[in-house]
């Protein structure tokens, strides 16, 4: 039997990794057994509409609603060359996969170019609840999935 030693920051990171591994696992399931009976929900790609203005990142929910406790999917389209300012979420669970192009992003109050790191299409990372943060759509169109527990909501940081 071999023994691993991780350092304390590794540690912490993978016991908040499955916290909120478990987290989601007991939404879904509440969720589940929220719906009884209820046939599964399915999503063909002809189906999903986004909305939104003109500029601005669109949008669709997939399933639950982000306004309401509980386990919910979003996609969020952002045309290329979209600019997202620092902002948080308070959502208490939240992960985000890069469904397609090249998502470019950093943590922070303010904008810093220097920070935001390239997330390819298949990357998926997690954004602790009020942890601020910014995005850029820098090379072409990106395409997130966002599978959280809401209520979900959108602060902005207010510029020093």
């Amino acid at each position: 039997m071999s023994t691993v030693c991780l350092s304390r920051s590794t540690f912490v990171q993978a016991a908040m990794a499955g916290a909120l591994m478990c987290t989601l696992a007991w939404s879904v399931a509440r969720l589940s057994l929220a719906q009884g009976d209820a046939e599964s929900i399915v999503r063909f790609p002809e189906d999903v509409v986004y909305e939104g203005l003109p500029g601005a990142p669109q949008h669709v929910t997939l399933i639950g609603d982000p306004s309401k406790p509980g386990l919910y999917v979003d996609r969020i389209k952002f045309a290329a060359g979209t600019k997202v300012m620092p902002h948080w979420h308070p959502d208490p669970a939240r992960t985000v996969l890069v469904m397609s192009g090249t998502f470019y992003f950093a943590v922070g109050e303010t904008w810093d170019e220097s920070k935001l790191k390239a997330y390819p299409a298949g990357t998926l990372y997690s954004e602790p609840p009020g942890t601020p943060h910014y995005a850029w759509a820098k090379d072409g169109d990106v395409v997130l999935q966002v599978t959280a527990i809401g209520p979900t909501g959108n602060t902005p940081v207010q510029r020093r």
